[in-house]
């Protein structure tokens, strides 16, 4: 067996070597591109011809040396970076060349514990990628529309009243895109906005048209022109953004669909055509059965997952892994506490967050559990990660089992375990 410590960088890597029994053998730096992973690449299989005997330990389990070090047929343990820096010494001081000796170390320690990596493969890879950028644009979304609203009460309010609570919808955002400035839009006839409409494909494009001259008739403070005329081009600008995001999102979601029952969804009841059961995600049908679960949140949790849930062996493995289960501490004589988990998949705690809230009105066993935990003296937020850690764990069984969740089961099953709880 061969042991690899990597302290990676943007540029170049520091490498050390070691084996069982004697300890670090060599050290040495590489760049970061194709000539220096081959090199690297070489020189292990040099000293182990067999791949799977070479263990590599580095603080990252992402980026393109990782998969690299993948495809080569390594054992990649990816630690957390906190565990390299309790080994540092008294004086804790950071080396890049020491780093990758400890972590060397660690490849060659026998009894710690270290997962090894299981990559995504070509599917579970473009869920995760669109999901986690459909989870960047959603920020994006709500950052971008809160500073159109906000510009918008500084020089055009009537667009406010005009929008009628919904910012983001398409005719509207076309609406500022074509006018920005207030001026603009009063000199428009009431025919040229109902003629706008019909074009956008508003359902009632002669309502809208009486919205808009409504809207723009009312008495209202007037805005400085000058700076009426400065904001012009952001509002324009931020109408823009909302559109391509927009549409970006909803070509996202498509694809999220797709890849989950590998088929695209059509219809109201979004049922795929023709699906290929080859070609879907491992448990697609599974994470969609599951209650407050849609295309978007299901590619998350999924993608985050991966194809190969069986590297979870408990329930309790996942719940961690997520960050749901609380880290518990009792020392001497300080009191027993509950600390949050802060080495997780944040990705996955997010959407297993979300998920609990949503699922709130779609289960009713979960409604139950919420309410039960707030009653107890709960936090809304403390009540939505224990109902997301029982939802891991109905996921990793229904998972483990292959079976699509079923409420009626699932709630006759607990009402018996608490039965005999009590």
């Amino acid at each position: 067996m061969l042991g690899v410590g990597i302290d990676w960088a943007g540029s170049f890597h520091d490498v050390a070597l070691g084996r069982p029994g004697e300890g670090v053998i060599g050290q040495f730096r590489i760049e970061h591109g194709p000539a220096g992973v081959g090199r690297l690449v070489s020189r292990c299989l040099e000293l182990e011809p067999d791949p799977a005997e070479v263990r590599v330990v580095l603080e990252t389990r992402h980026g393109l040396l990782v998969e690299a070090l993948a495809d080569a047929g390594f054992t990649v343990l990816p630690v957390n970076p906190d565990l390299v820096a309790r080994r540092r010494g008294p004086a804790k001081k950071k080396d890049d060349a020491e780093d990758a000796r400890i972590c060397c170390l660690l490849a060659l320690d026998q009894y710690a514990e270290l997962r090894k990596l299981i990559p995504h493969g070509e599917t579970g890879t473009e869920l995760r990628a669109i999901a986690r950028d459909d989870e960047r644009a959603a920020r994006d979304e709500r950052r971008i529309g809160n500073r159109l609203r906000a510009d918008l009460l500084a020089v055009f309010p009537a667009a406010v009243d005009i929008a009628a609570g919904d910012l983001g919808a398409p005719v509207f955002l076309k609406l500022l895109e074509r006018w920005p400035p207030a001026a603009a839009l009063a000199a428009a006839s009431r025919d040229e906005i109902e003629a706008f409409a019909r074009s956008c494909r508003h359902g009632w494009p002669g309502r809208f048209a009486d919205r808009v001259t409504g809207a723009m008739a009312a008495p209202r403070l007037a805005a400085r022109p000058e700076l009426a005329r400065a904001k012009a081009g952001a509002i324009r600008l931020a109408a823009a953004q909302l559109l391509a995001i927009r549409a970006q999102r909803r070509e996202w979601a498509r694809r999220m669909g797709e890849l989950l029952l590998g088929a695209p969804r059509y219809g109201r009841d979004k049922t795929p055509k023709d699906p290929a059961p080859g070609k879907a995600f491992p448990g697609g049908e599974i994470y969609l059965s599951m209650p407050g679960l849609g295309d978007r949140l299901a590619a998350r949790i999924a993608g985050e997952i991966g194809e190969h849930p069986e590297q979870f062996t408990t329930p309790n493995a996942l719940q961690c892994y997520a960050g749901r289960a609380p880290v518990t501490r009792r020392s001497g004589r300080s009191e027993f506490t509950i600390a949050r988990r802060l080495a997780c998949n944040r990705h996955l705690g997010e959407a297993v967050q979300q998920w609990a809230f949503c699922s709130l009105s779609r289960s009713g066993w979960a409604r139950e559990f919420y309410d039960t935990k707030i009653a107890a003296g709960d936090t809304h937020h403390a009540a939505l990660r224990k109902l997301g850690n029982r939802w891991l764990e109905v996921l990793w069984h229904c998972l483990d089992k292959g079976a699509c969740y079923d409420e009626a089961t699932h709630a006759a099953n607990r009402n018996r375990f608490l039965r005999q709880a009590a």
